[in-house]
């Protein structure tokens, strides 16, 4: 029995020793190194988050892709948060950079209290702006939904210099963009704030959970299969105390944004940034007037019309994603030409 232990260590100890001094293993640190990088490059592609601090909030985001790539900006609308962004960034961060944050009051950013927190355009654009600053976002093209247009042209007016182009989708910039049957209740408010029954009637059609579920569902083809995520996350949310007050703050700031849209337009004109338009032929509160109005001011514009609703990227992501895979990469292009010379 003795001999064959001796004989069964000698070949173990043979086979380790081969296998220690193979070529495989003794690569081994290389290839450790370039999992290491392979594994960095693919946690970048990631979507991941983040909370950025601007001034006495904190600022809920979502991002992708590497840093140093063309940036995106995208800006949400009413009355989702970033969330409504997944799909791009997970479909873009393998060649851009993508960062969406939430504003004050919505998605998983800080949440004040109306009492103490103006909730106005100018106040959420702001925020926005200081956002991007503090991240180092400098150069970048905005994307615009819903709310994320007010909000995104207020930055762009002030910092022109560093916006490359927009991807607009139902983000208005026009008085025939909004429908007068779908903006009834608000324009109402618009006229007679102190109203008590415009506001119940308000929080009834679009803060109850049927009226979140109906903004994602309306003027979809398959309403069935709209990810139910999307309104139960906002359901949650807007069972906050106060959530409410907010909101009808905003409705009632959304106004002004009107007397904006002449300098929105003068913009476009002046600057002809690229537009890559993406546009829910159905949505009940920005129709298609809204969209046909950017081919006034902007030369250099990919339109299309998509026969889907308000959220167009619940029913048309797979083809808005390749949409601005293209148009990013000639804007890219176009700066690395513009850089070379």
């Amino acid at each position: 029995m003795g001999s064959i232990n001796k004989t069964i260590f000698s070949a173990l100890a043979f086979a380790l020793w081969g296998t220690l001094n193979s070529p495989a293993l003794l690569a081994e640190p290389s290839m450790q190194h370039q999992h290491t990088q392979t594994m960095q490059q693919e946690q970048q592609y990631r979507v991941r988050y983040g909370t950025e601090k601007v001034g006495d909030l904190d600022i809920f985001y979502r991002e992708a892709g590497n840093p140093s790539k063309p940036a995106v900006v995208l800006l949400h609308g009413f009355p989702t948060s970033s969330h409504m962004y997944r799909k791009l960034l997970a479909e873009l961060g393998d060649e851009f950079y993508l960062i969406a944050p939430d504003y004050p009051g919505f998605g998983d950013s800080s949440f004040p209290s109306p009492d103490h927190f103006e909730y106005s355009f100018d106040h959420l654009a702001e925020v926005v702006d200081q956002f991007l600053i503090q991240r180092q976002v400098n150069r970048y093209v905005l994307m615009i939904q819903d709310y994320g247009a007010p909000v995104g042209f207020r930055v762009a007016l002030k910092h022109p210099e560093k916006v490359q182009g927009f991807v607009v989708m139902n983000g208005n910039a026009y008085a025939e963009g909004l429908s007068p049957e779908g903006w009834a209740p608000i324009m109402k408010y618009w006229e007679d704030k102190e109203n008590p029954q415009i506001e119940k009637d308000i929080a009834a059609a679009l803060f109850s959970d049927a009226g979140l579920k109906w903004q994602y569902t309306h003027g979809t083809r398959e309403p069935e299969n709209i990810l139910p995520d999307n309104w139960n996350l906002d359901i949650l949310k807007f069972a906050r105390p106060g959530q409410h007050r907010a909101q009808l703050d905003l409705f009632y700031d959304y106004k002004n944004n009107l007397q904006h849209y002449p300098a929105w337009q003068q913009y476009l004109r002046e600057t002809q940034p690229p537009m890559l338009l993406v546009w829910g032929k159905n949505d009940a509160f920005f129709p298609v007037n809204g969209a046909e109005a950017y081919r006034r001011d902007v030369k250099a514009i990919d339109f299309n019309l998509l026969d889907t609703g308000h959220f167009a990227l619940e029913e048309e992501g797979d083809f808005i994603a390749e949409k601005m895979r293209h148009f990013l990469r000639g804007i890219d292009q176009e700066s690395s030409k513009i850089a070379s010379r």
